[in-house]
This record gives C-alpha cells, sequence and structure tokens, in this order.
C-alpha cells in the first residue's frame, strides 16, 4: 500500500521580505506620546495647594486605592509627594525637586 503525502497548508501565507518592507522601516511615523491618567494626577497635584483625594479619583475614574497607589508609584519613581491636611480633608501636591 502507498500512500502520497499532501504539501502541507500553511496558517498564513509566507511574508515577503523584498525591498517593501525596508521602505516602510526606512521612515518611520512620528510617534506623538499620549496624556495618561498618571500624567493627568501629576499636573493636578502641581497646582496651588495641592488636590485632594476625592478630585484625583473623579478625573482618573478610579477607586480611592487605587490613585493611593498611584501616588506610592509616584515616590517610588523619584517624585516628592507631600500630604497636607486642611479642614480634615487630606490633600497631595508634588513638592518642587532643588537643582542638584
Amino acid at each position: 500500500m502507498t500512500t502520497t503525502n499532501k504539501p502541507r497548508r500553511m496558517a498564513r501565507p509566507a511574508s515577503d521580505t523584498g525591498a517593501s518592507t525596508l521602505v516602510a522601516q526606512a521612515s518611520p511615523a512620528p510617534t506623538v506620546k499620549r496624556p495618561t491618567k498618571q500624567d493627568l494626577v501629576l499636573t493636578l497635584m502641581r497646582g496651588e495647594g495641592g488636590v485632594p483625594l476625592s478630585v484625583i479619583t473623579h478625573a482618573t475614574g478610579w477607586l480611592p486605592h487605587t490613585a493611593r497607589a498611584m501616588l506610592t508609584g509616584l515616590r517610588k519613581k523619584g517624585h516628592v509627594v507631600v500630604r497636607t491636611k486642611v479642614d480634615s480633608e487630606t490633600r497631595y501636591a508634588v513638592a518642587a525637586v532643588a537643582a542638584q
């Protein structure tokens, strides 16, 4: 009994590594950095007197524990986060870092 092997079918066609891909790689499109929620919070915190946690959660749509975790992440990245209490409301601000 003889069996003939059929050629294997590929899941997708083989890619062409011709000059067309080299042209596409030679001129990449300029990338624009989209503002992140963390950038938004930093902007709010740089304002006069800082910002309460309720404003951060409303602006980002995060829950309070997520916003506080982001503040911890800012500290780990080297930002100086200052916490003050004004009229039983905790406000967060970013301190200006002195030039070294």
